[in-house]
This record gives C-alpha cells, structure tokens and sequence, in this order.
C-alpha cells in the first residue's frame, strides 16, 4: 500500500495538495477574524443585556460518563493491509472514538491500542449492495458489471461498513443478526456523537467558526445545508478541502491506475484516505494558528466594546435600518410567493417523527421506572436499589435501548421540497433531534436521581415505591414542559435553517451591489464589530422570523402534538429542586451497594488497572449463541481466494489463549447450559457415556467445527445410550419385591421420546415446540422449563453490566419484573401433564394402582 501511494502522490501532487489548501485556509482566515470579532460583540452584549425565554424545568448534569465505558467486545475486522480477516477486540471509550485491539488480553495489560477509528462524517452500512453501490458513485463514469466480483467478500453474512466520502473504509463482520443489530447502534451512536463536534457553551469560537464556513460557501455559489458539517473544526475545513479538492485529484490520478474495476476502487479509496490525512494535518495546524492569532487580540477587543458599547448598538441600529429599507421589499415579495405556502406542510413534516421521538422518549423512561418499582416490590433492600439506579443512570446513553427512539426520527422526510430549498439531506435535521432526544432523557434521569436520593432520606422500606412513584410523576411534568420547549426552539431553527439560505441566494444578486456603500455609515473604531453582510443576513431572518414563529404557535395552540403554549412559561417555579442541581453525581453503587471488585492479575496499587476496574461498561457484552463462537485470535477460513492465511501470533492453544477463552460470555439458557445442567443430574450409569460424548465434541470443535461431525457423534451416542437403557429395563422386570420396585422407580431412567432432546448439545437451532410434544420426567424438561426464551435471552436492548463482572448464566424463573411468567406458568402446566402421560405409558400397572389408592381416598 506504500507503494501505491508513493507512486501516485509524488512530490509534484503534494505541492498541489498543500497549494490548494493553503488558499483555503488564508481566505477562512480572513473570515474568521472578521466573525470572530463581530462574535465577541454580541456574546458581551448578551451578558450585559439578558436573555430572555423560559428556564429549563429539569437539571443538567455536568460529567454524565465519568468513569464509564460505552461498549467492548469480538468481532472480525477487514485488514486492507493483508486483504485479510481478523478476530479483533474493539473496545469504546466515553470519547466515542473505537479503538480496537489484538484482542482482549491486549486491552486489559494497557497496551497502545492497533487503530483509533474517529466516526465523525462517516456512515454505518448493514449491506454490502449499499456499499458497493456508494463505491461505484466514488470513480464517476466507472462501473462495475453486473455480477462482476468484489474486491471484498464478506466473512459472514452479517457486515457492518464504516464508509467515508474521503477517508478510510472500515469493514466489519459479526456472526449473529442480533449482534449485528446491537452493533449498528453503538456505532450509530458514536457517528451521532462525533458529528457534535462543535461545544454550545463556547459562544466565541463556535459561532464565528460556523459563520465563517457558511460566508465562505456562500462566497463560493454553495447555500443551503452541509452535509459535512460535522466532527471538530480541523475535520470540517478538511472536509471543506477535499470539496473542491478531490474532482481536481481524481482527474490527474484515475486515468493511471491499472487493473480490474474493483481494484481501481479499492485503489483509490486508498489515495482519498491518504490524500484526506494529509490536508487534516495541514488544516489542524494553520486552524490552531489563527484562533490563536485571535484569542491573543480578544483582551483589546473586550476593553473596547466595554468602553464603546452603547456607540456600537446605536451605529448598528442605524446602518440596520438603512439596510432594511433597500432589503425589505424585496425579502416580502420573495416571502409572500415563494416561501409562506410551503411553512405549514414544511413544519408538520418536522413535528410528525420528531414528536414521536420524545414520545418514545418518555414511555421508555416510564417503563424502565416501573420495571424497577416492581422489582423492588418483592426485594427492596438498598443494594437492589443501587443496582437498578445504576442501570437507569445510563440509560440515555445506552445505544441500544435509545435506538427505538432513535428510529422514530429516521423517518423524517423532505421529499419534493429538498430541490426547492436546496436541502440536501434531512439527516441533518433528524441528527440533531436525535441529540436533543438523548439531552432530555439524561436531564429527565439525573433530575430523578437527585430526587430520590433526597427522598430516601430517612425513609423505611415500605414506602420506597411510593417515593419513587412521587418523584416520577414531577419529573415525567416537568420533561413534557422541557421536551415542549426543546421542540419548538428546534423547529424554529430547522425552518430557519431551510429558508434563509434559500433567501438569501434569491436576494443577493440585486443586493450585493449595493451593500458595500453602507460601510461608510460606520465609524473605523466601531468597523470590526459591524459588518454589513452580517446585518443583510439579520434583516432577511428578521423577515422570515415573524412568520415562523406565528406558524409555531399556532401548531402549539392546536396540541396536536403535546405542545405548550407561549403563554405557558414557567421561571423558577421550583427554586429548591434548582439547588440540588449543584450537588456532585450520585455513585449508586458506592453508596447502596458494594465497593470496588478485585480483578484478578491487577495489582493493587497499580492506578490504571483501578481506573480499568472502576469503569462500568453502558452496553453489556454480546452473548454468541450457540457453536458459533470463535477461538481467540483466529482468522475467518471462509474469505475467498486465500490458500492459507498467517496469523500473526503463533502461539496456539496457549494457556493465555484457553484463559481468554474461557473469559469469553456465553448466552444465557442456551441449550448447551441446559444439556450441562441435565448432565449433571443424571445416573451414574451414563459416566462413561458422557465422558465419551465430551470428548468427540471437542475433538469435533477443535477441528472443522462441523457441524455433521457432531451429529454423527452424537447419533453413536444415543445408540449406546439406548442399549445401556433397555439392559436396566430388563433387570427391572426380574425383580419382584415391592421394595426393589420403589427403589427402580426413584432411579428409573429417562424414556427413549426425550433422549434425542438430552443428548443432542449440537442441536441449538430445534424450535421449542418439537421438544415439548414428547414431555417426560427428566431434569432437562425441569430446566427447560424455567430457562427464557430464545429472544428474551438473546435480546439485544440488556442492561448496563460490569464488562468484567458479568454473570452470563442465569436462568431463574422469574422474568424481570419479579413476577411469575405467564408463558413459565404453562410450561409448567404442560411439563406437569407430560410427567402423568409418559408415566403411564411405561407404568401402566403402577397408574392403575395409583387410580384405584386415589379412588379409595375419595
């Protein structure tokens, strides 16, 4: 891969590269310092004047992922170096940012992580059709042929692609649907994450980058949305680069490279990575140098507008309206024809999905409360608490619980108005509420927190569910009073940010000209701080604002979709919940559970390995189902066209290997636990047998892990078993005392209609119902009987967990709620009435006497 690159980035392109962004940044510079003073400006007049608009009703915690771990676990990684498949441990910090291991021993040591993947700008693909198809859209006029092969085949059918207009492409393999499915919301979460790049509470720097990227485009005949609007400001001004930078690139490089369609893809996917790093490093350094620049100027800017305050807003005000006169027919016209018909149809089709978002929101909320008021209801001692408030502290940011959330947003459409207003894709709008959601259910559950922990001062266990039943209902008012406001100030900005750009590409053509003559109205002192273009912008908004708002409000008086009025305005309506907003955060199970675990292998004084301990994982590792599960460390030997693949530690079948191994989870109430448990509780009889059946199924495992092998194991096996039952049945017909007989019938062997079920571990895709038509006595049916079903054992939305303490077997009869089951209630009717049937099939002489003692009784 050095080679491609050196051969097609010679020195000569390089120059090129650094040319092109050079010219760039010099011009974002000039724009920056420009906004960066009119930013300072209005952040001071802000803090002097006030702002108005209602306070927030629920509190905001500071440092919510303290100590916390998004996700970790194993799946196969794509290696463009090799063209190779590897097992590789990924692991997730509160960063977002997805490092990715050798494997998990490597992560537990502390070692230097293989690869950090930042997923700001990228795209999680679940197919390789819509990958390939974005692949063909990267070389235009290139195309494959239909059913040419890729250049990647995938390992399993279940692929999750990182895909990146200009930067590298990750490919990932899982093995289930499921872990697929949990996956792609984790990974979705760290791309919604990382595309928020830019803090909101830096209200220098933050605005006065945005606008000088927007004045640029603008500058440069491109209005509207940005897609790549995302990620920290060296990624979004490489980004903006490679926009104009990449056609000229793909000009000079494609027509050389060689070899077969897929290959030149490939190919040049590697050049855009490599070309796409090298303007980063060039726009992170020339970025740095100009806020820099500008941070040093801020004192003397500051000591001005304090002097000249009152100077500079009359100047304004007076250049502003001048303005306005020359603007404000023509904004009217444009604003009565083009854009007052399309407001209505444009904020209904924002409020549908968005509305339905943080409706998600709230009952998710609701029904994780009163999951744990009811588990609390049988075991309501403080450590249960504590383990529950643990849970529900994260659940804002568990990807997979909030991607039902999540979901309700994606399908927000502009169809048939993105051409019109020049929108390019409203995934930016469904991004942003998708942040806002996951704001107002982590501000919804740290004010619970608080809540509680001030209400459970003092009281006894009896009214501990009506504690929290209280405290629920006055966060659930104050989240539909936060969650209507939140939605309103959204829909404001997302119309704003549709029809202004739209505005102000229709306008100005005829204003431009005339804009610069307004610059003599301003004195040189008050110059930095009062720009035209900025005040041409301000008019138009102003134009459009008084609309906006009107359509806002008339959708909040119709409630159609739980909105609060304007009048409804609630200002410190509860001063004392506000001040429990200043307490630290709540270590539930510090305070109400128990300390911290040992980690075997860590030494105690060791401060990184008690920051690896202390760190609680969000989203609890996956469970692989069944056998197919891999073997640390090894590589797929299904990719095509790889005679044998190297791996690149030699060591196999290590003592560290067999201890990953075993550290490895396993899926709650799999058949194979059942099949254990039933082993286990067997007669001594069966010793050998069993013994026998281990070891054909490891050696099985330890080769192809084919499944054919196994079951032919298992078949010699179940003949053997069969042979060695009917031998015990024959001597029990030779006994004749009764004592000998209720000794037979308190060890009497398992009958041959259940023994496929009890001695097939292989078997794990067998539907349930089969096994249940032939019912018998066995220890298996007794297990099966309270074990979960397949999806709730496998379900992909689990709890927050300890990634280190997690216990993967559990069986109970309970389901979560601390009730009993309905579906456990029947199967043990029907394990009930399976023992009476297989009962009296093979002991008819014993039912009949039993009939005849019942008969009597009554």
């Amino acid at each position: 891969m050095g080679d491609l690159i050196s051969t097609h980035l010679d020195e000569a392109k390089r120059e090129v590269i650094t040319a092109r962004t050079g010219e760039l940044m010099g011009e974002f510079g000039r724009l920056y310092e420009q906004q960066y003073a009119v930013a300072l400006f209005n952040k001071m007049r802000f803090d002097i004047e006030g702002g108005g608009g209602p306070q927030n009703q629920l509190l905001h915690s500071k440092v919510p992922l303290k100590n916390k771990s998004i996700f970790s676990g194993a799946l196969f990684q794509y290696l463009e170096e090799n063209k190779k498949w590897r097992n590789r441990f990924l692991f997730i910090p509160d960063s977002y940012n997805i490092n990715y291991y050798e494997n998990k021993q490597a992560h537990d040591r502390g070692l230097h992580p293989k690869g950090t993947i930042n997923c700001a700008g990228y795209r999680v693909l679940t197919s390789m059709e819509e990958y390939l198809e974005l692949l063909n859209m990267s070389l235009p006029g290139v195309k494959a042929k239909v059913g040419s092969s890729p250049f990647l085949k995938c390992a399993t059918q279940f692929p999750l692609i990182l895909w990146h207009p200009y930067a590298r492409h990750y490919c990932f393999c899982v093995v289930t649907e499921k872990e697929q499915q949990k996956w792609n919301a984790v990974f979705q979460d760290c791309v919604r994450h990382t595309n928020n790049g830019l803090p909101e509470d830096c209200k220098v720097q933050t605005p006065a980058f945005t606008d000088a990227v927007r004045l640029y485009r603008q500058v440069h005949g491109h209005y509207g949305t940005w897609d790549m609007m995302c990620g920290m400001p060296p990624q979004i001004l490489a980004s903006l680069v490679m926009e104009t930078l990449l056609p000229e690139m793909r000009d000079l490089i494609t027509p050389k490279l060689k070899g077969k369609m897929h290959e030149r893809q490939r190919n040049w996917m590697l050049i855009s990575d490599a070309v796409y790093g090298l303007v980063q490093s060039q726009t992170q350094a020339q970025y740095e140098a100009v806020v820099q620049s500008c941070e040093a100027g801020r004192p003397p800017l500051e000591t001005t507008i304090r002097t000249d305050m009152d100077q500079i807003i009359t100047s304004k005000e007076h250049v502003t309206s001048k303005i306005r006169a020359l603007v404000l027919p023509k904004a009217e016209k444009l604003l009565k024809v083009s854009i007052q018909p399309y407001i209505g149809s444009i904020l209904e089709a924002l409020m549908e999905p968005t509305s339905r978002g943080f409706f998600e929101v709230r009952d998710l909320f609701f029904r994780e409360l009163v999951d744990m008021s009811k588990n609390l209801l049988n075991d309501g001692n403080k450590e249960k608490l504590g383990e529950h408030m643990e849970k529900i502290s994260m659940l804002a940011f568990h990807p997979v619980k909030m991607q039902s959330c999540y979901e309700k947003v994606e399908t927000l459409s502009l169809e048939g108005l993105q051409q019109r207003f020049d929108v390019s894709s409203p995934s930016v709008f469904a991004q942003r509420a998708q942040i806002l959601m996951r704001e107002q259910m982590d501000d919804a559950v740290y004010t619970f927190e608080q809540l509680l922990h001030q209400s459970l001062e003092g009281q006894e266990r009896e009214d501990l569910c009506k504690t929290i039943q209280r405290c629920q209902d006055r966060v659930i008012k104050k989240f539909d009073y936060d969650s209507s406001t939140v939605r309103k100030k959204f829909f404001r900005e997302a119309l704003l940010q549709i029809f202004i750009p739209y505005m102000l590409k229709q306008l100005s053509p005829s204003c431009s000209a005339e804009l610069p003559r307004f610059q003599e109205l301003i004195f040189e002192d008050f110059s930095r701080f009062i720009l035209v273009e900025n005040i041409f912008e301000e008019v138009v908004l102003h134009t459009v604002m008084k609309d906006i708002m009107m359509a806002v409000k008339e959708a909040a008086v119709q409630r159609r979709h739980n909105l609060y009025r304007d009048s409804i305005v609630l200002t410190n309506s509860d001063p004392n919940l506000h001040l429990l907003g200043e307490n630290p955060p709540i270590d539930w199970a510090e305070e109400y559970g128990g300390g911290l675990e040992e980690v075997d292998g860590e030494r105690a004084g060791d401060p990184e390995a008690q920051k690896r301990r202390r760190m609680k994982q969000v989203v609890s590792m996956i469970q692989i189902e069944g056998n197919a599960s891999v073997l640390p460390n090894e590589s797929c030997l299904e990719v095509p066209s790889v005679d044998h693949i190297p791996e690149e530690e030699t060591e196999v079948r290590s003592d560290a290997s067999l201890s990953q191994k075993s550290e490895k989870q396993v899926p709650n109430g799999t058949k194979e636990d059942v099949n254990k448990n039933a082993v286990d509780e067997k007669p001594p009889t069966n010793r050998s047998v069993l013994k026998e059946e281990e070891s054909t199924t490891e050696r099985s495992l330890q080769g192809t892990e084919s499944k054919s092998a196994i079951d032919c194991a298992i078949q010699e096996i179940e003949k053997a078993v069969q042979e060695e039952e009917h031998e015990v049945r024959t001597q029990k017909t030779a006994e004749s005392t009764s004592k000998e007989e209720t000794a037979a019938k308190e060890v009497k062997p398992t009958s041959n209609c259940e023994e496929g079920a009890r001695l097939n571990p292989a078997d794990t895709n067998k539907d349930a119902t089969s096994s249940t038509e032939k019912p018998s006595d066995s220890p298996v049916r007794e297990v099966e009987a309270v074990t979960p079903s397949d999806h709730q054992e496998n379900d992909i939305t689990e709890s927050t967990q300890d990634s280190h303490m997690e216990n993967p077997i559990a069986p109970s009869q309970h389901d979560d709620n601390g009730f009993q089951s309905p579906i456990n209630e029947a199967a043990e009717e029907e394990h009930q009435a399976g023992k009476e049937e297989c009962n009296d099939s093979e002991t008819g002489e014993d039912t009949g006497k039993g009939e005849s003692a019942h008969m009597d009784h009554q």
